[in-house]
């Protein structure tokens, strides 16, 4: 594995992109959420020595203890940043998947590049405003409780920060903070379910069952609002399939 921090040049400034590298192939982008670049680390692993492909982790800015300018500042913005990167490493033909809030970005980064993106994966993504399966209020949850929402096992993932170091806490809590700017109050653009309708990559869209920060109802509205998009119902999994049920997820990625 290598990793390289990108200067890439936006309307609003210079941004900072941290990227682990791993395999040679066909690109992968992942995109972590809320639950930080730890999220993919281990999967990236996996998909490197499973499949001939080049896969890209980058960390979104202000996540692990990275900068992010102040400019930067929404989901869709961050969309674009990822598009400068494609643009940057000269990559078309690029799988992307994103978790939860990377899941959201994955949207946007389809609709920002579609010449770039040929295929994309939406794992428990977060974005949409639903009126028939709404998100739970993440701003309102204890740790505890987002915990449970989001494992369809909690036990053995529950986080103590008394028991994290001074810079665990620090990181932990930049990363919340990135999460509240880049997905607002409600994580959440009321805009987004009538725009996903203009992605052309091959889209999978992609659900653990036990999933309670947003529901499997809510996946499918997701899926429904893409065209031709397929949905896919992981059993044993919660919010973060890629950590709890990650031969499933691999899987995936030998689907044509």
């Amino acid at each position: 594995m290598s990793t390289r921090t990108y200067t890439l040049s936006l309307p609003y400034g210079e941004v900072p992109v941290t990227v682990a590298e791993r395999g040679a192939g066909a690109p992968v982008l992942l995109l972590h959420g809320g639950a930080g670049p730890d999220s993919f680390a281990g999967f990236a692993d996996q998909l490197a020595a499973r499949f001939p492909v080049r896969v890209l982790t980058p960390v979104n800015p202000g996540f692990g203890g990275t900068p992010r300018p102040e400019g930067l500042d929404s989901v869709r913005k961050l969309a674009e940043v990822y598009a400068r990167l494609l643009a940057e490493l000269d990559l078309t033909g690029v799988t992307v998947a994103g978790n939860s809030i990377g899941g959201w970005v994955a949207a946007e980064l389809a609709l920002a590049a579609p010449d770039r993106v040929s295929r994309l994966l939406v794992i428990d993504g977060a974005g949409l405003v639903s009126a028939d399966h709404p998100a739970a209020d993440f701003a309102s949850l204890t740790l505890d409780q987002v915990t449970e929402y989001s494992w369809a096992n909690p036990e053995g993932h529950r986080i103590d920060l008394s028991a994290l170091t001074d810079a665990q806490r620090a990181i932990f809590g930049g990363n919340r903070a990135a999460l509240a700017v880049y997905g607002g109050p409600s994580m959440a653009d009321p805009s987004l379910a009538g725009r996903l309708s203009g992605i052309t990559a091959d889209t999978l869209v992609v659900w653990g069952e036990a999933d309670r920060m947003f529901t499997p109802g809510y996946g499918k509205e997701y899926a429904a609002a893409i065209r031709g998009a397929s949905f896919r119902l992981l059993p044993g999994a919660g919010h973060l399939p890629q950590l709890e049920t990650p031969e499933a997820v691999l899987a995936l990625f030998a689907e044509a």
